[in-house]
């Protein structure tokens, strides 16, 4: 994992930041007692999860005796909700709002 290691004082006082373990440890042992470290990991990679990206869900497979193998067929979006009662969500509209008082 890569990171920087943080040397401080036993007040909390930052006294340096080493780029490896050893030299934290080296440190730490220099200064003497009551002095720590602390490891900080870099961020990660960032990941873009814009609704662009999404994978088609148009084809819809239902496995009808709800478990594996059995009986299958292919229904389409509509049809699936259909299945399941789903409700199509609404357009709200300016008049739908509620007031709120706290």
């Amino acid at each position: 994992m890569n990171g920087f290691y943080s040397v401080f004082q036993p007040s909390g006082k930052k006294v340096a930041d080493c780029g490896s373990l050893q030299d934290a440890t080296t440190l730490v042992a220099m200064k003497g007692d009551g002095h720590y470290y602390q490891f900080t990991p870099y961020p990660g990679d960032i990941i873009d999860i814009s609704s662009n990206k999404q994978l088609p869900t148009r084809d819809i497979v239902v496995n009808m005796d709800g478990g594996i193998g059995g009986s299958w067929m292919e229904v389409s979006e509509e049809e699936f909700d259909k299945m399941f009662d789903f409700e199509k969500p609404r357009q709200l509209n300016q008049d739908d709002a509620e007031v709120f008082i706290p």
